[in-house]
């Protein structure tokens, strides 16, 4: 996962069962807007990764991919340093889409950011 988006941010899978995904990631230069505050495309990118990595947990992978298809955030606090954990919990397991609620809390589990993210279920190409 290193020559991916999640090896530049530092992005780390926890925990990953069928009803919670979690990861973490750095705040500090990598992932920070010219302010020195996390960058919210950095917290989209975390929130995406654990969404979509929980669909592929779900699926048949040799035979099928998740694509991320739709995706917003709210961004409710600043962070200038530390670590941030995405958690995020299905709301829907269908068969050709799935819908994650997506939690991004710091060490004292203070929010930070709330996104929900639809990730499409493909044929992969044989």
């Amino acid at each position: 996962m290193k020559d991916t988006i999640m090896g530049p941010l530092g992005i780390e899978l926890g925990e990953m069962t069928p009803e919670r995904v979690t990861a973490t990631m750095p705040v500090n230069s990598n992932t920070h807007q010219p302010f020195g505050r996390l960058h919210g495309g950095a917290s989209v990118v975390l929130a995406e990764t654990v969404a979509s990595m929980g669909t592929w947990n779900l699926i048949d992978q040799e035979n099928e991919m998740a694509v991320g298809l739709e995706i917003n955030a709210n961004h409710i606090r600043g962070k200038q340093d530390g670590i941030v954990t995405a958690i995020a919990t299905p709301l829907h397991k269908g068969r050709t889409t799935m819908v994650w609620d997506i939690k991004i809390v710091d060490e004292d589990e203070k929010l930070i950011c709330v996104s929900r993210c639809t990730v499409a279920i493909i044929k992969q190409k044989q």
